[in-house]
């Protein structure tokens, strides 16, 4: 069981956009890391020390405090670490009261750099297989962060709804493969679907009239 300790406080601070689920400690419960807002260059999430018990078996226990600083260094140390060796993903423990502008400019220089080894990752990778397939999430949203355009970096559209028959369609297409609608007649008159002067007809015809004149 363990006791919050309102005394102290250290800030976890965290530049990136990034969200994670909350931290679960067995000493104190969850902690959600706050993440920026938009138009916030960084977030800040107070963590207070503790103090609970160890059993040391036979109904005997110890009284142990845990310090904010420990906590908060133990939370920031797992986050940054969770893509393996060398891995930083913006999260600092505050020396103060306060980030300094010192300190937030080196937990960005960090993290660029940490962005740039995962985008070189890619390019290489890339460069072997030319296949999207092996460029992870967290190399896209590195370069998405940076900035950069990448042949590798694809933005995924949403499908939408065809108002014919509700099948799911890539935006922007001209006849609806499912029902054979005319969703863009000038488009489909350009590529010989139908001809410019039915676009009247074309909207009177129910669907299966649809397809069969685009045949």
């Amino acid at each position: 069981m363990a006791a919050a300790t309102a005394t102290e406080t250290a800030l976890l601070v965290n530049i990136s956009p990034e969200k994670w689920p909350p931290r679960y400690r067995t000493y104190f419960g969850s902690l959600e890391i706050r993440s920026p807002q938009p138009g916030e260059c960084f977030a800040i999430t107070p963590v207070r020390g503790c103090e609970t018990l160890i059993d040391l078996g036979d109904r005997r226990t110890h009284p142990v405090s845990i310090t904010a600083r420990e906590i908060a260094e133990d939370i920031a140390r797992e986050l940054n670490s969770d893509s393996g060796e060398g891995s930083f993903h913006g999260v600092f423990v505050a020396a103060g009261d306060a980030p300094t502008p010192a300190e937030l400019e080196d937990a960005r220089q960090r993290l660029e750099a940490f962005h740039r080894r995962l985008v070189d990752a890619a390019d290489l990778e890339w460069a072997r297989t030319k296949n999207p397939m092996f460029i992870t999430d967290l190399e896209r949203r590195a370069a998405r962060l940076l900035g950069l355009e990448k042949p590798w970096l694809y933005n995924a559209k949403p499908l939408d709804d065809c108002p014919v028959c509700a099948e799911k369609i890539k935006p922007g297409v001209a006849v609806c493969k499912s029902c054979g609608a005319i969703l863009d007649h000038e488009k489909a008159a350009q590529y010989g679907f139908v001809n410019r002067g039915d676009r009247a007809a074309i909207h009177t015809k129910k669907p299966q009239e649809n397809r069969e004149a685009g045949k």
